[in-house]
């Protein structure tokens, strides 16, 4: 019984163990399966370089160009206040602002008047009184000269320059009854009206705050990045900038929920550096901000927030790709002739939120691979569909079209009217001239005459600028 009991466990594992090695020995051989992934499909589009004109974008705040304060340069009490004078307001040159009370000046003005007639009386008795000492000497016989004090000479010349000094009193005493009526120096609005009527001022009390509405201007900060792209004449000791066919910018603001666009132009440099930014800030300057226009757009009012492109250099040859299409800042995957896909570094010369800019890295002819692919490896095969147009929007811009327009010259042999012919075909037929200038515009082409057609060529670029008509460039251009 004690054997059986050792020999049963063991007989029971031997069996075991055999019928295990049975069913290993006599396992059936897997099924072989060639495993080869299909290619991955892609879309491609074939690059081809082109002109490309960067916009430097940048932000300001508008502001005048001439700001001035109203301070009187006599005293007396306000007797008047014109409603030009008056905050907002608008007003023309020349324009009677307020009136100060004249009265004291008007009596100041008749004791000068009467002084003078007293000088000029003592004038003439004293120059009766040289004349008679003069015949006296010369019934005396005496052969010497006679001297100074003979014949009243310097009593003569107290009596003169007594006349000289009313007459000065007199010509202050007028000027002063003039300043008694404050005028406009210049086209312009009233930005804050201090004083009213009423109030009794003296000279060196101030008025009022106006500017002038011919310009405006906008401060535009630069980084040296965006200076690069910007031809800007540097200025020299002893020499003045040309910024007549200065960059061309554009204004945005939003009113009322909708964007208006100014057109303008940069017109100067400031001279040194934000030394806590690091940027240069250059000038734009627009004409008439507060014109009407034929679409009526509102005015461009001083301390509105606007948003600026600048038009700055032209790059050739380059390659406009959409930005979203570039990996990890430094490449781009391509397609090549076998549908492998690789990976291109480029160089980007220009980039905004649209697109890049590239010019060194792609060839003619390159494949892009707009298909957005996880985990691309060099030389991955990919199953290759050619698209005639980009699927999204990229930044597109006829640059060819502007250098073309800009580069264009007045015909030869046809002179100022030729040109001037010329600008009159760059207006499109919904912004037309204004029947007045139009009708000189005719007269002044029809006649030829030089002398009338150099300010009308800037009149018409006046007028274009407020309606944001771009105008070929060439004599007559714009002043700044």
């Amino acid at each position: 019984m004690k054997v059986l009991r050792i020999l049963l466990p063991l007989f029971i594992l031997a069996i075991s163990g055999g019928g295990a090695y049975w069913i290993y020995i006599t396992k059936p051989e897997p099924r072989q399966r060639n495993f080869n992934p299909g290619a991955t499909e892609v879309e491609v589009f074939t690059l081809s370089p082109s002109s490309y004109q960067v916009e430097l974008e940048t932000q300001g705040t508008v502001q005048a160009r001439t700001t001035s304060t109203l301070i009187p340069e006599v005293r007396g009490r306000i007797l008047e206040i014109s409603p030009k004078f008056r905050e907002g307001a608008f007003f023309e040159e020349g324009d009677m602002l307020l009136r100060i009370d004249p009265r004291d000046y008007q009596t100041e003005l008749i004791v000068a008047e009467a002084n003078l007639s007293q000088a000029e009386l003592s004038l003439f008795e004293e120059q009766a009184r040289a004349d008679q000492a003069y015949q006296d000497w010369k019934r005396l016989n005496l052969e010497e000269e006679p001297g100074d004090l003979v014949l009243r000479t310097p009593q003569l010349k107290r009596a003169k320059a007594n006349v000289a000094s009313t007459a000065a009193r007199l010509e202050t005493a007028h000027r002063n009854i003039e300043k008694t009526e404050i005028t406009a120096p210049y086209a312009g609005r009233v930005l804050s009206q201090i004083v009213d009527i009423g109030q009794y001022v003296s000279p060196g009390t101030q008025l009022a705050r106006i500017y002038a509405v011919d310009f405006a201007e906008v401060r535009l900060p630069l980084t040296e990045t965006q200076l690069t792209f910007l031809d800007l004449p540097e200025t020299y000791r002893g020499e003045q900038p040309n910024f007549r066919e200065g960059p061309t910018v554009t204004l945005s603001s939003t009113v009322a929920g909708k964007t208006h666009e100014w057109r303008g132009r940069i017109v100067r440099a400031e001279g040194s550096f934000d030394i806590r930014t690091r940027q240069l800030f250059v000038i734009a300057q627009v004409r008439n901000p507060y014109g009407r226009t034929a679409d009526d757009r509102p005015p461009l009012k001083m301390g509105s927030f606007v948003k600026a492109k600048i038009s700055g250099s032209t790059l050739d040859n380059v390659f406009v790709v959409p930005r979203r299409l570039l990996r990890e800042n430094t490449f781009l995957l391509t397609v090549d002739d076998e549908n492998l896909l690789r990976r291109k570094i480029v160089h980007i010369v220009w980039q905004n939120d649209n697109s890049i800019i590239v010019d060194e890295g792609l060839a003619i002819g390159d494949r892009i691979c707009l298909t957005d692919v996880p985990f691309a490896l060099e030389a991955l095969p990919v199953s290759a569909t050619e698209l005639e147009k980009l699927p999204f929007e990229v930044e597109k811009v006829d640059v060819q079209e502007i250098v073309a327009r800009r580069a264009a010259a007045p015909p030869s042999g046809g002179g100022p009217a030729g040109f001037l012919a010329q600008m009159m075909t760059a207006i499109p037929d919904d912004k037309p001239i204004p029947g007045e200038l139009k009708t000189k515009l005719d007269a002044a082409i029809a006649s030829g005459d030089r002398n009338q057609i150099r300010p009308l060529m800037q009149e018409v670029r006046d007028w274009a600028e407020t309606q944001g008509i771009e105008l070929p460039a060439g004599r007559g251009g714009p002043r700044g």
